[in-house]
């Protein structure tokens, strides 16, 4: 019996089995080598498979959720903040937040019973509400203890895990609050050195991913703390004693115009920086506006003398009220006769310096205290800062006041610089927070008066405190010079006669100034040891005698013995110039 034929091949059929198969080669060997293939190649592929489960089993808690955090910021890492010797006032640590993913979660309401027993300060109805989100990733808790964190482990809860973050803190709290500031919750500036840091292109650094702890250098600022401790130390004590709303103060350099110290009480814990919202807490010196008081009677003779048209010899006169329309200028301490420049100086006269800035008509007197910053608003690193309130109209009464501190409201760390120039030999230096030397200081510096008037400047305040309003701030050892100022404060748009704000501003050494000393004391009491005055000269002098004394050696100022008096401090002066 014949076998049966195989069917016979088309063409096509013969090429496309050459095709694949080549010529005379058996098909059972060809289809046993891809199949070997294939077996390899699907081996391969499951191998990487398992690889990358075994990477992503081995990675950090949450590190695939770091991916899916989405609109949910990320603490990044800010760099350190150190003082002008090296002490940190501001660093990142790492600590552990909690977080979930609702779509990987099981049972919701048994999760948010196991949290919230954990976690008793959380709020079990948002906490359910987030975990019945169909959102991908959200926060239950920032920040949270090691502690905490291993228990909320032993729950096993599926899709509950942790995110290690930069948690800033700052070791000194309140200490050093109104300089550096405070961050959020995710770790970006919201005040203070923190905000500036932000916009000098952390902020920027942190949205590139860029924000590494290997990537940042420490940021110096040229506050000693040292110095700051000691000087909000006398603050507190002084806020107690007079029993006052707020004390403040600042110490600067007023050779580099760097601020060593500047405290504001009260102040505030910028680990818990939900103190700051309280408005009592501002930094006074940078935010608010004052009235100076006497203390811009240093603007007005400044002034006067720097003219030309006026000399310490000259002489105004002070024997009677000074009546300008329906207002009537007196001194607190009068003396009823024509008084020289420096008596107007050391008695302090309202009415002396009122003349004196009258001689020299409005528009000059506007124009000087323009150049000395006085006139508008004062930048700095601290992004708070607040605009002077200037008259629109500036009228020769304008003068009459604002020639003894009424009339013209500006933040103090303004004045401190203005006073700075007139005893640094006449340089305006913006004051800075950060380090600086004394060549970037010349670099930014503007002449603004003759360096003979700096001259009579340092001697009137030296005089000042030998025999003027200031003798409780003599110092010993240390040859200090300074002009008090108590302002009435204004009050349902009236000038208050029971509350003032009392200022005192110092110099050291006053024959070659290197800092100077701002302390104010707002709305300070009377005491009995005061025999209930509450003018300059017994609340805020006093203190700031214990400041210097306490902050010359930290500043390297040696005590010295033997110092001359005021006159002779003025003629050796006068033979440098000749």
């Amino acid at each position: 019996m014949n076998a049966p034929r195989k069917p016979l091949e088309t063409r096509w059929q013969r090429w496309l089995r050459s095709f694949l198969y080549g010529r005379d080669v058996d098909r059972s060997v060809k289809a046993k080598a891809r199949l070997g293939l294939a077996i390899v190649a699907f081996a391969a592929i499951y191998g990487v498979i398992a690889l990358r489960l075994v990477m992503f089993a081995e990675q950090s808690d949450g590190h695939g959720a770091r991916r899916s955090v989405g609109a949910d910021a990320l603490a990044t890492a800010r760099p350190d903040i150190l003082d002008r010797n090296g002490q940190i006032l501001a660093t990142d640590v790492k600590a552990p937040s909690l977080f979930a993913e609702p779509r990987k979660l099981i049972d919701v309401d048994e999760a948010e019973e196991l949290l919230t027993a954990v976690l008793p300060d959380l709020d079990g109805n948002e906490v359910r509400e987030r975990l019945s989100s169909k959102r991908g990733f959200v926060w239950l808790k920032r920040e949270i203890s090691a502690k905490q964190q291993q228990e909320i482990h032993r729950l096993g809860i599926p899709g509950v895990g942790f995110l290690t973050e930069n948690k800033r803190v700052y070791p000194n709290g309140p200490v050093v609050s109104h300089q550096i500031g405070h961050v959020n919750i995710d770790n970006q500036g919201i005040a203070g050195i923190e905000k500036w840091l932000d916009g000098q292109g952390l902020a920027a650094l942190h949205m590139a991913g860029l924000a590494t702890d290997q990537l940042q250098r420490p940021v110096q600022l040229a506050l000693d703390l040292r110095v700051q401790f000691a000087l909000r130390d006398e603050l507190v004590k002084a806020r107690e004693k007079f029993k006052a709303k707020a004390s403040s103060g600042v110490i600067v350099n007023v050779n580099t115009g760097e601020i060593v110290a500047l405290a504001s009480e009260p102040d505030y814990d910028p680990n818990n920086p939900r103190e700051a919202n309280d408005p009592t807490r501002i930094n006074r010196l940078t935010t608010g506006v004052y009235e100076m008081g006497s203390s811009f009677k240093s603007f007005t003779l400044a002034m006067a003398l720097d003219s030309g048209k006026v000399t310490l010899d000259s002489k105004f006169d002070a024997r009677g009220d000074l009546h300008y329309g329906k207002f009537t200028i007196h001194d607190y301490h009068a003396q009823h006769r024509i008084l020289s420049v420096p008596e107007i100086f050391t008695y302090s006269s309202n009415i002396g310096s009122a003349r004196m800035a009258l001689s020299l008509g409005v528009d000059y007197h506007k124009a000087f205290l323009k150049k000395l910053g006085q006139l508008d608003r004062l930048r700095t690193e601290l992004p708070e800062s607040a605009e002077p309130l200037v008259p629109k109209h500036w009228s020769e009464l304008n003068t009459v006041t604002i020639a003894f501190g009424q009339g013209l409201s500006v933040a103090p760390l303004q004045a401190v610089m203005g006073i700075a120039a007139l005893v640094n030999g006449g340089r305006l230096i913006p004051p800075t927070f950060l380090k600086r030397d004394q060549a970037a200081a010349e670099r930014l510096a503007t002449r603004v008066i003759k360096p003979e008037t700096s001259d009579k400047m340092r001697y009137l305040l030296r005089l000042n405190v030998e025999k003027g309003t200031a003798t409780r701030a003599n110092v010993a050892g240390y040859y200090v010079g300074g002009k008090t100022g108590t302002s009435e404060k204004v009050v349902g748009g009236r000038y208050s006669k029971t509350k003032v704000l009392t200022s005192f501003t110092a110099i050291m050494p006053a024959d070659k100034p290197q800092y100077l000393l701002l302390i104010m004391i707002d709305e300070p009491q009377g005491l009995a040891e005061t025999h209930g005055f509450a003018t300059s000269g017994w609340n805020a002098v006093p203190v700031g005698a214990k400041v210097i004394e306490r902050v010359a050696p930290l500043l390297d100022i040696p005590p010295r013995f033997d110092l001359p008096k005021a006159d002779q401090l003025l003629l050796a002066s006068t033979k440098e110039t000749r």
